[in-house]
């Protein structure tokens, strides 16, 4: 009677209820084997909930052809002449597993991550974004796939200039026929580029001259661009962003069980480098940073310029960064380095001897007041030999030290890239301040 009761006049509502569900679950069970439009299913089932968190936050992504991105990850044994890249390209762009040691790295979360895949890991995490919208006019802001770091990388050392400017070419001609384009002139699009803003500045059409010349088109002007690294003097649109390291968190308990680790590592060398000297290098302070740590006992040196020594390996840099309270980054190639992001991921204070390094780079990601979480010495002090980087360092106390290396704890996740397969919504990274960044500048230069 209960039962008769409780269904009595539902059942014509019931059973349509009934084979929804089972429709809906069918959907979420094959989504991850076939290839549905951005967010085309996400929009059939959106609730007022979800519609009020996407307020002001809906992102629009371009469907390219295959050539300006997958078609590119499929090329990966041409992505860098002196690298095999097709195992870094694996596990959405994360790398191939690294199992932990324990007493190194915990468990699970890490690979053996390429510094330039960026490109590729941004984009898997983009397809996850919860507010995209497949109605361009409803978007707040426009992401363009283009895989521009790995597809200029890949031309970098040809003199071909035809070959290296091609598919760049290829695209704006597509974009600046496109409705969403001509909408506001490109003001509000984006689209990141795993590599530094030097790689795309070339002036001239000489074969000779280094790198692509997308940071010198006119379009590109009115679009925010993401780097690891950007120009520091007058570029408004560029906006960096840190380096992938090599751990990618799939739950939160990964990313507090590590905070937690690192926050509790006996830490016996009072500073460290990971790097080799720069002899070419005329400007360079990497000799004598190197020289500095070889003649302290209290520095650890992992010298990169050793054949026996695997700098590549992520038990071996993070063993390093974990027993150090001090990590060195002087410039290497240009200001910035992967090491800090590494090193900072470890809970080691970062030191810096370029401002460039750091504090003209990462606004979104790291504290303006810099003595929070480093240390800053002049790399002209050090060049000329004015300062002995053992005594600046051993004055701080351990009150200060605690200071700074819990800030730099807390700091931790959105310096990385959680695993583009899962979801933690509880977890802020370094995608997710990107896309707040993003947003809150395409909401000013549209006068909202």
């Amino acid at each position: 009677m209960l039962k008769t009761t409780l269904f009595h006049g539902t059942e014509k509502h019931f059973f349509p209820l009934l084979s929804l569900l089972i429709l809906l679950l069918f959907f979420l069970s094959i989504s991850s084997y076939i290839h549905l439009p951005y967010s085309a299913f996400t929009l059939s089932i959106l609730t007022d909930s979800t519609t009020e968190m996407c307020t002001g936050r809906y992102i629009y992504v371009y469907d390219l052809p295959s050539k300006f991105n997958s078609d590119i990850i499929q090329d990966c044994h041409n992505l860098l002449p002196w690298h095999h890249m097709c195992p870094s390209v694996s596990n959405m762009g994360l790398g191939p597993h690294v199992r932990g040691t324990g007493s190194v790295l915990t468990e699970t979360g890490w690979h053996f991550t390429n510094q330039w895949v960026l490109d590729f890991i941004f984009h898997n995490r983009m397809k996850q974004y919860g507010c995209l919208t497949s109605n361009s006019s409803q978007a707040n802001a426009i992401f363009v796939p283009y895989y521009a770091g790995l597809d200029t990388g890949r031309h970098l050392w040809s003199q071909n200039i035809t070959e290296r400017d091609s598919l760049l070419v290829e695209l704006f001609d597509l974009l600046r026929s496109r409705p969403e384009w001509l909408a506001k002139g490109g003001r509000d699009h984006f689209l990141l580029s795993g590599r530094t803003t030097w790689d795309f500045r070339r002036q001239g059409d000489d074969g000779h001259l280094w790198g692509g010349k997308l940071l010198t088109l006119p379009e590109v002007k009115n679009m925010t661009v993401l780097l690891i690294e950007s120009c520091p003097w007058g570029n408004e649109n560029e906006f960096a962003i840190p380096y992938p390291t090599n751990f990618h968190p799939s739950t939160e308990s990964q990313v507090l069980a590590w905070q937690e680790k690192v926050r509790s590592v006996n830490r016996q060398w009072l500073f460290s480098f990971v790097g080799a000297k720069r002899p070419d290098q005329v400007l360079s302070i990497r000799d004598q940073v190197v020289d500095q740590c070889l003649n302290s006992t209290q520095c650890n040196l992992l010298d990169c310029a050793s054949p026996e020594t695997d700098c590549d390996s992520p038990n071996t840099t993070m063993s390093l960064f974990e027993s150090s309270t001090f990590c060195l980054e002087p410039p290497g190639d240009s200001p910035t380095r992967r090491s800090i992001f590494d090193a900072m991921l470890a809970g080691c204070i970062p030191v810096f001897f370029n401002p460039h390094s750091a504090y003209t780079q990462y606004r979104w990601y790291l504290p303006t007041n810099y003595t929070e979480y480093s240390v800053y010495i002049p790399e002209d002090d050090v060049r000329e030999g004015r300062v002995r980087i053992e005594e600046v360092l051993s004055k701080y106390n351990a009150e200060q030290i605690g200071e700074m290396k819990e800030t730099v704890i807390r700091l931790i996740p959105t310096l990385i890239y959680k695993d583009p397969s899962h979801k933690i919504e509880s977890v802020r990274d370094a995608f997710d301040v990107a896309i707040d960044g993003v947003l809150e500048r395409v909401k000013s230069l549209m006068g909202a």
